[in-house]
């Protein structure tokens, strides 16, 4: 049976994705701060489901849930990073953007580094990042979201980057860069192209079958990713 952990499987795609997980035959520990939802899971899937309560931007929650369950598994195939906050905050709300840092850039940085360890140590592993398309320019609506999010597509490029270093080529590090998906982290108002949650997390976990470095969720989200790249950012500036 293969072994993953889902962190941030409270709700969204994390909790999607681990009952795929389970239906692949997976044994997955999850982890978030809601202990009720991880308990209807572990409810649901009693003999798949090890639950740990943590708070990502606490940091030494983050490493004692973490080292708890790679004792207990004794090994990990697949580590899934689907925690995340952000907000539209025009006004530049210090709280607003300080929770978003925490999460998204503090937090997540820590829980890569022991990702990316662990799979060195063992010479094998996935570790899977769900990022945004978000990470590809900036916007004025929501800046600390769309910034950390490029720091985490950068982060993941530099761990892939990092791989190299790594003997088996048997670590495998993956981007996935949802579009709008029908979840709480869907911001702001007039969302096009809005992507149903089971669909997306079955595109997900198909990329993750592949090993894919990167993927656009849904695919056609690429064209927009082809676009984003392109455009020059006075034009962004009058568009956004």
């Amino acid at each position: 049976m293969n072994k993953a952990i889902v962190f941030g499987a409270t709700s969204g795609i994390g909790k999607e994705l681990t009952e795929i997980l389970i239906q692949n035959n997976y044994k997955v520990a999850i982890t978030g701060r809601r202990l009720e939802k991880l308990k209807e899971l572990e409810e649901k899937y009693p003999d798949h489901i090890l639950i740990k309560q943590n708070d990502i931007q606490q940091i030494k929650e983050v490493e004692k849930a973490f080292n708890e369950i790679v004792e207990e598994f004794g090994h990990v195939d697949l580590i899934i990073q689907s925690s995340g906050i952000g907000f539209v905050n025009l006004d530049l709300k210090w709280e607003k953007e300080n929770q978003t840092i925490l999460t998204n850039v503090h937090g997540v940085t820590r829980l890569y580094d022991l990702a990316f360890n662990l799979f060195r140590k063992q010479e094998f592993g996935h570790l899977v990042g769900i990022t945004s398309i978000a990470s590809l320019r900036g916007n004025r609506g929501a800046p600390a979201y769309f910034a950390s999010k490029a720091y985490q597509k950068a982060y993941l490029e530099s761990l892939y980057i990092k791989t190299k270093s790594i003997k088996t080529n048997k670590v495998f590090i993956t981007d996935i860069r949802p579009g709008f998906v029908d979840t709480a982290m869907a911001l702001g108002d007039g969302i096009f192209w809005m992507v149903p949650l089971q669909k997306a997390a079955k595109q997900i976990f198909k990329a993750i079958r592949r090993k894919k470095r990167v993927a656009y969720i849904s695919k056609r989200w690429s064209i927009i990713a082809f676009v984003l790249k392109i455009v020059p950012t006075w034009l962004l500036k009058k568009a956004t």
